[in-house]
């Protein structure tokens, strides 16, 4: 016997499905969502606790959102932030932030560029928390929850990753102390390694504590400039001499080639892993031409 065709999606649930299209719904409400979380942030300047409740209760309404769009349009369970293993793997991820962000400073201080002069209160580091915790959960649910993934499933792994990271560098150019050379070493380093973590682990929560480490280290504890964005002094008061290749200038460490070593390094021990446990996607005409379909 022919089992019976299984029914077809509304008209408008197949159009909104197309990745293309997908991709410009989602998109333009989690980027409308990071807007009003950095102007929320913004508002509360100077009010620790402020900020910490508004990114409590607006990171909430991001992954709720976030989900509510998945089942809706997408008809399926949302795994890219399913909570058994988020302990795990969101503490790999703050722990090899933390790391990678550390090295470098070490290595500056070897030199003899990064010194320092003093140390501030260690209620110095509070305040970088919230504005650090809101980037994390949304760009990362806009870079690879949203766009990563969604041009992976069209266009496969390499090609997503391509352009998910040289679009993550280039929003980057949106900071006050923006340089073209910062958003291209962004693009790189953490492209590469922020997608990486979500192909190798299949969810946001590795690249979530990748990103809130990071940040939060350059700032709170190193008083560093975060990608050309201001920052509050921090834990440590630096005097910081040498050349902008090596300390990144007013861009901050990200623009340099030593914080680009050991976050591209991190960044392809994770592609290459990934591709060990097969998560590679292919792009759908070589999926299509697999399967025979068209």
């Amino acid at each position: 016997m022919t089992e019976p065709a299984s029914p077809q999606p509304a008209q408008w649930l197949r159009i909104v499905q197309y990745p293309p299209v997908r991709l410009a719904i989602f998109g333009t409400i989690m980027f409308y969502m990071l807007g009003f979380s950095n102007n929320f942030m913004g508002q509360a300047a100077g009010n620790i606790w402020a900020q910490i409740a508004i990114v409590i209760g607006w990171s909430a309404a991001g992954f709720a959102v976030y989900s509510w769009l998945v089942r809706l349009i997408e008809r399926r369970s949302v795994t890219e932030l399913a909570f058994p293993g988020m302990g795990k793997e969101l503490g790999i991820g703050l722990l090899v932030g933390f790391g990678l962000y550390s090295a470098s400073v070490i290595v500056l201080m070897i030199m003899g560029i990064y010194k320092i002069a003093g140390f501030n209160p260690a209620s110095f580091m509070l305040t970088a928390i919230p504005m650090a915790v809101s980037a994390a959960v949304f760009e990362e649910l806009l870079f690879r929850g949203v766009l990563f993934r969604i041009v992976e499933e069209w266009l496969g792994s390499w090609i997503s990753l391509f352009i998910s990271s040289a679009v993550f560098g280039l929003v980057h150019l949106m900071n006050p102390a923006a340089t073209m050379t910062g958003a291209i070493f962004i693009a790189v380093e953490a492209g590469i390694l922020l997608g990486a973590a979500y192909m190798l682990t299949r969810r946001l929560w590795m690249s979530m504590g990748f990103h809130a480490a990071w940040n939060w280290t350059q700032s709170a504890v190193f008083s560093g400039v975060v990608s050309g964005s201001d920052s509050d002094p921090g834990l440590i008061k630096p005097l910081i001499d040498g050349p902008a290749l090596l300390t990144g200038g007013q861009f901050g460490l990200e623009a340099s080639v030593i914080a680009a070593l050991f976050c591209t390094t991190t960044g392809v021990i994770l592609t290459i892993m990934a591709v060990r446990r097969g998560h590679v996607v292919l792009p759908f005409w070589k999926q299509q031409a697999l399967t025979g379909t068209h």
